[in-house]
């Protein structure tokens, strides 16, 4: 039994050190999965001397009103006999108390510490152990007692705030209730009673305790209470004798205490036949005893949840990867392989595995063959726009045969208009590539711990993507200066022909300007743009391609790894500066695996003892 509760109380200790409380954590607790005894009750009912007299000692503090005003988390050590008793505070893991005077002291320090010197509450528990020879090995937990009304200092919403705490622990199906009564009360106007039966109606997990039985009137006694017929639960009630306040104020230990609490019931006409079922000795047993059934019930739930957890953190730290090495050179290592992950994901973008990619091919499918559609060729074309060029073109000497020089200005002036789309798909190309970097930071899971790394992978990756941006700028702005600078020579051989068709050669200048004439030259330079159009509209998208795609894909972030080379420890340091939400993450998911493995081969060597 006490291999078994031992291992509880110290899984317990354990979560309660990490402050795995369930509160504020994704997976189902260890906390929660593991039965503890709650200690409910009315105030003045007698719980703080239930406690004393289940350990033996006094340490809690004692007073009117509201004295337990934050949860005490309870944990009994039996240790062997001979050895000292002493206490130990989680938040003070270090120091021993073993004058109990001073337990009582600092658990009110420690309270006024989160509520200050007023009657408020907090949900914020105490955890206290107490090792001794003299205690059951045991888990409870002392709750503020339950109140009807506000007192001077207690906000108006204190009664129902603590019924709130105390419900948030009772109404868990793992929870034991130790329903703490006066037996100068009548147990139909028991508030521990009355809440227990709201959350566990059957009485299967309840236990019922009587307090106080030495101050009944004379000539009445509680043996309906007792032996369950005015209130029966699945697990017998037990009798309680507290110290009265005179044996306080005369410092009466706890072992006279105990000794006079058997006596009263071994001498007791009303309750002699059942005295050895009777007082704090006994009550801790029978708690014990039920604790260990309980704990034996839950192991194969309780390893369950273990071994899911577990396997659910260890995904959690791959997700939010290992912490980061101190060596220069693991740092390093480090920094390429975060770049590696990023650029796996960007070419995914690009080659199609991701969506994002296919934006690409949209500029050179829709967008520039639409922008080639809108060029205003027809107003350059049109009959007063030829005659003005052909006009100039000529100068004071009319050209003989074919206004050549009027044909290439017609067509300079057109092929300058490629420019524009051709422009605007390096951009439109540029755009998307910048888009799917930032997208590829922001998918790359292993990155997100870093937040310095990202801008700086950003930055490299736009500033590479500017570079490829200027290079196939020029190289498009300059397949379209090629067009002009050698124009087809095809073009100017079937002139003559289509001079014959149209009339002798020797035909007056006059005639060269008539409208006929102008719009032949207009449907000339017309065809000839078209041709350059579907040229230029195949040959766009390939430069964009090579200067930008392409480039992305083989050299984005050369130039980073070029500068991360030669940094020092420091500044690589720098860069793997992790996200401190994400590092607490991190930390927080390494300390309750290392709790829940530790739980998980306790669990196993209890039970192959």
């Amino acid at each position: 039994m006490d291999s078994v509760i031992g291992l509880v109380n110290r899984i317990q200790r354990a979560c309660a050190l990490l402050g795995d409380y369930g509160a504020d954590y994704a997976l189902p607790t260890l906390w929660d999965s593991l039965p503890t005894i709650v200690v409910v009750g009315g105030q003045s009912s007698g719980k703080s001397s239930v406690l004393e007299g289940i350990v033996g000692r006094d340490f809690l503090p004692r007073g009117s009103g509201i004295v337990t005003r934050r949860p005490l988390v309870l944990q009994l050590y039996n240790t062997e006999q001979g050895q000292e008793d002493y206490a130990q505070f989680l938040h003070q893991e270090n120091k021993k108390f073993t004058d109990f005077s001073l337990v009582r002291k600092e658990i009110q320090e420690e309270t006024d510490r989160v509520t200050g010197r007023t009657k408020q509450i907090s949900p914020l528990p105490i955890n206290l152990s107490i090792f001794s020879p003299n205690v059951v090995n045991l888990t409870l937990i002392d709750l503020p007692g339950l109140t009807k009304v506000a007192v001077e200092g207690q906000p108006e919403s204190i009664a129902q705030d603590i019924e709130n705490m105390v419900r948030s622990y009772v109404e868990k199906p793992n929870c034991i209730i130790l329903a703490i009564t006066p037996a100068n009360q009548d147990i139909a106007t028991s508030d521990a009673i009355k809440l227990a039966r709201e959350v566990d109606p059957a009485g299967e997990r309840t236990f019922g305790v009587l307090t106080k039985l030495d101050l009944m009137d004379r000539g009445t006694n509680a043996l309906d209470v007792l032996e369950g017929r005015s209130y029966r639960l699945q697990h017998p009630w037990v009798g309680i004798v507290n110290r009265s306040q005179a044996d306080l104020n005369r410092n009466v230990d706890m072992l006279s205490a105990r000794c006079r609490e058997r006596e009263f019931f071994a001498t007791s006409l009303e309750y002699g036949h059942m005295a050895s079922r009777m007082g704090s000795e006994y009550l801790a047993k029978l708690l014990s005893e039920q604790l260990e059934s309980v704990i034996k019930a839950r192991i194969p739930g309780i390893m369950s949840l273990v071994n899911q957890s577990i396997n659910e953190l260890e995904r959690e730290l791959d997700h939010l990867g290992r912490p980061v090495a101190i060596d220069a050179g693991a740092q390093l290592y480090t920094i390429l392989e975060l770049c590696r992950a990023f650029d796996r994901i960007f070419k995914e973008h690009l080659d199609g595995g991701r969506p994002g990619g296919d934006r690409i091919y949209g500029v050179f499918d829709y967008q520039l063959p639409a922008a080639l559609r809108k060029l205003p060729f027809d107003r350059h074309l049109s009959l007063q726009n030829v005659r003005k060029v052909v006009a100039e073109a000529d100068g004071y000497q009319p050209h003989l045969i074919a206004p050549e020089q009027g044909y290439r200005r017609l067509i300079d002036g057109a092929l300058n208009y490629f420019k524009g789309p051709a422009e605007a798909s390096v951009d439109a190309v540029h755009f998307i590539l910048k888009e799917l970097v930032r997208k590829s930071i922001g998918e790359t899971q292993e990155l997100k711990s870093f937040p310095t790394l990202q801008a700086d992978i950003a930055a490299a990756a736009n500033e590479s993507l500017e570079r490829f941006r200027d290079d196939s700028k020029k190289t498009v702005l300059r397949m379209v200066d090629m067009e002009s600078s050698y124009l087809t020579v095809d073009f100017f051989r079937r002139l003559p022909q289509e001079v014959e068709k149209g009339g002798s050669p020797t035909a007056s200048s006059v005639d060269r300007y008539t409208e006929g004439n102008l719009r032949r030259i207009g449907s000339n330079v017309s065809a000839y743009i078209l041709m350059v159009s579907q040229m230029l509209r195949n040959t766009i998208p390939k430069a964009v391609v090579y200067c930008q795609v392409r480039g992305a894909k083989q050299s984005l972030l050369d130039h980073f790894y070029a500068q991360a080379g030669k940094k020092e420890g420091w500044q690589l340091a720098q860069l793997l500066d992790e996200n401190p939400v994400l590092m607490e993450r991190r930390q927080q998911c390494d300390r309750r695996l290392e709790l829940y493995k530790s739980a998980r081969d306790e669990i196993d060597s209890v039970l192959w003892a």
